[in-house]
């Protein structure tokens, strides 16, 4: 399912419009802030050896009926969560379905099918000082490595879980603080060997608390980012700003996925495959460059004119418009599922 090619089709996509969607995010909604090509709504995700089936709501709500769906990690998985709220609200008559105020955890309540969608933060999965789900940019990042039980508090009687968990680690050294330190002197670790023992405690909890006939957890590898436009465009110096196609080269790998952190995912993952599915969204999201919200979204801090005068400067090549890449993660979950 995950090696193959984006094939536009502009009959069957977008599976939503934008503007229907009362619980969209102003960071993704691309057109609303003023972004005049639109193809990025009309990719579909086309596997090499197989066909998708096609995404219908109602079936998928059949398959929650009754059931708890969280997705839990960053805002990459935050939107993620939209998007299955985007794909699933439209069924549900606007007086049967709820949002609760965003906060740690958020929840989508459709009465009908007594099923809920639900995002819980938790950028790195175990406990750490980014954990408020406003007030989370500081300049130290501290972990407790050894401690996912205040998180799992939160996520354990969940039916359907979804983690994520990557770009927080991507941003210099971490702080550890172990559980049985209250305060002190904290040691250092390098992003990829504190992601590390931030997986390895996730993966015993997974390992002594997931029964895979009552429960089903995924986890959806990084999701990947366009800083650099000479990575698929040699000699240019912008990033993922006025990109309009994804890219056609088989295969295309770029920077913003690290393949140290890859293979240690996939080693943590190994010792959990009868209780955890991957969903691996990494290569085929590798070629949407074209799908990141860049300058049309909405921004909270101020711009400055030098900003302004250089969009690129201030493109967001992290994050992913919707419709758009996003919904196709979700049409993998729903084909596991």
């Amino acid at each position: 399912m995950f090696s193959g090619k984006w094939v536009f089709d502009n009959t069957s996509y977008p599976l939503y419009n934008e503007s229907d969607c009362p619980f969209m995010s102003d960071q993704l909604a691309c057109r609303k802030h003023g972004r005049k090509d639109l193809e990025y709504w009309n990719w579909r995700w086309q596997p090499h050896d197989c066909n998708l089936k096609r995404w219908n709501a109602i079936e998928m709500w059949e398959k929650l009926r009754g059931k708890r769906l969280m997705f839990v990690g960053d805002s990459l998985n935050r939107g993620q969560w939209i998007s299955m709220v985007c794909l699933l609200q439209s069924v549900i008559p606007a007086e049967k379905r709820s949002m609760t105020p965003n906060a740690e955890l958020t929840i989508f309540r459709a009465e009908e099918y007594n099923a809920t969608i639900e995002f819980y933060w938790a950028p790195l999965l175990v406990e750490s000082n980014s954990d408020d789900p406003v007030n989370h940019r500081l300049d130290d990042r501290i972990i407790r490595p050894d401690s996912v039980g205040r998180h799992a508090a939160q996520w354990e009687e969940a039916d359907i879980l979804v983690f994520n968990t990557y770009l927080w680690w991507r941003q210099g050294p971490v702080k550890l603080l172990w559980s049985d330190e209250e305060n002190g002197i904290c040691e250092e670790l390098d992003g990829l060997g504190a992601m590390e023992l931030a997986m390895e405690a996730w993966s015993n909890w997974v390992a002594s608390k997931v029964d895979p006939v009552k429960k089903r957890a995924f986890f959806v590898t990084m999701s990947p980012t366009h800083l650099w436009s000479r990575e698929w465009a040699a000699g240019s110096e912008g990033n993922c700003y006025d990109e309009k196609t994804p890219i056609e080269t088989e295969g295309y790998w770029g920077s913003g996925s690290d393949l140290p952190t890859m293979r240690m995912v996939e080693k943590v993952l190994s010792d959990l495959s009868s209780k955890v599915s991957v969903i691996n969204i990494t290569q085929l999201s590798e070629y949407r460059k074209d799908g990141h919200p860049s300058i049309f979204r909405k921004f909270w801090e101020t711009l400055s004119p030098q900003q302004l005068s250089n969009p690129a400067s201030y493109s967001d090549c992290i994050h992913w418009c919707l419709p758009g890449v996003s919904d196709v993660w979700n049409e993998l979950l729903f084909q596991f599922l």
